[in-house]
């Protein structure tokens, strides 16, 4: 079975506090909820469902999670931790009432803190996630914290998430395993007469079946629809001659893989078939410059030198190239004048890219592992799709 399993997040939460030390940081909340879910499940594998999470992680001493009432019993089976305490600050995010939960066994901040004083001084509390908190749970954590230092530690987190493990890896490589078998569902069934939605619909189903945790998003756009840089699926009706912007983000164990290949349904045009062209060559370029030691910087130069040469640089609206992992897009996300370099195990995804084209908008979009002498793609139907259509300028699933 693919999962992080305990002794990792252990080995997390002992490099954080590594970080911690060097900070003078005495403890740290690392906040999330169901959107923002990526931190708060790198170090206490817990996503909440319409309510509010966190992991308390102090300098010494078993780092706590904190839930709200409903969603407790998923937290106790989700998480990486055994102590689960619940806040009535943190239940539902949708409403402003304040609902009640008689057999609700709360803890409060006051209690949090008096806690946390007790492993020692509380100097300075690090708070991952600072920028997702609403203002008045921020203002009730100042507070209720009043005389301590509240600090923003979340680059402390990024700097963790980075580079992958191998038991991460394994479980973004599954997700893209996921997503091919879903994307190439919606290749053998689009046809014109139907619509976005029913598209969409065989990848969801496909990709369910395959035992995706989530499918954070498919995106599907089609004829003039694609004339933008995301797109939800709609009720429109696919046409023959449509070119068809999609993206599959599938989910397992947290981790997100993210496939995108250009396509079009019935009869392709010469002037599609160069758009598609020049989008193949340019990822081309970008995986040239991947590797262990490389500028990260010469990723985003290659493919604006190839745009640029073949005059669409008008059409490129954003940089080829963003990390992935418990996020669709984390870090890095560099442009033309980073100085990151690549490390062997960091996740990344190309995302080369022309919208407002004459001849269609698209992507390709896929995840790779960076290595010590290139990458490895995760995606196996990306490179399929990119071999031959460089071969026989068509797509074939054979």
């Amino acid at each position: 079975m693919i999962h992080i399993p305990a002794e990792e997040f252990t080995a997390r939460v002992e490099k954080l506090r590594a970080l911690m030390n060097e900070r003078g940081i005495d403890a740290c909340l690392i906040y999330g909820d169901e959107y923002r879910k990526e931190n708060l499940r790198y170090i206490g594998n817990y996503w909440p469902l319409f309510e509010r999470g966190a992991v308390v992680v102090p300098i010494t001493g078993e780092p706590f999670v904190i839930a709200a009432p409903e969603g407790e019993m998923f937290c106790r089976e989700m998480s990486a931790w055994q102590d689960v305490r619940l806040l009535p600050e943190f239940n539902c995010v949708t409403v402003p009432d304040e609902i009640e939960y008689p057999q609700a066994l709360y803890t409060s901040l006051t209690e949090i803190r008096e806690g946390l004083q007790r492993g020692g001084p509380l100097r300075r509390l690090g708070i991952v996630g600072i920028d997702a908190i609403p203002v008045p749970l921020a203002r009730k954590i100042e507070h209720h914290f009043e005389g301590v230092d509240i600090v923003d530690a979340g680059d402390l987190l990024f700097q963790l998430r980075m580079s992958k493990s191998a038991n991460e890896a394994a479980c973004l490589q599954e997700a893209a395993r996921i997503a091919d078998e879903g994307y190439k569902q919606m290749i053998r069934q689009a046809r014109p007469g139907m619509t976005e939605l029913e598209l969409a619909s065989l990848v969801y189903g496909e990709c369910t079946k395959q035992g995706a945790e989530s499918i954070p998003f498919c995106l599907v756009t089609s004829g003039e629809r694609v004339n933008t840089i995301i797109g939800r699926p709609s009720r429109k009706v696919i046409e023959d001659g449509d070119m068809i912007m999609a993206a599959i983000a599938v989910q397992v164990e947290g981790y997100v893989a993210t496939l995108n290949f250009p396509f079009v349904t019935g009869e392709m045009s010469e002037e599609q078939k160069a758009f598609i062209d020049i989008l193949v060559e340019a990822e081309d370029r970008a995986l040239s410059q991947i590797r262990a030691g490389g500028k990260q910087s010469d990723v985003v130069r290659a493919v604006k030198a190839y745009f640029k040469e073949k005059d669409v640089s008008a059409y490129d609206l954003y940089p080829p190239m963003h990390g992935c992992g418990l996020a669709e897009a984390e870090s890095p996300y560099p442009d033309e004048n980073s100085e990151a370099l690549f490390e062997a195990g960091m996740t990344v995804n190309t995302d080369v890219s022309l919208f407002g084209h004459p001849h269609g908008s698209n992507r390709i979009e896929e995840s790779l592992i960076v290595t010590e002498t290139g990458y490895e793609s995760m995606s196996k139907l990306v490179r399929h799709l990119s071999a031959t259509w460089k071969a026989k300028r068509i797509l074939s699933l054979d």
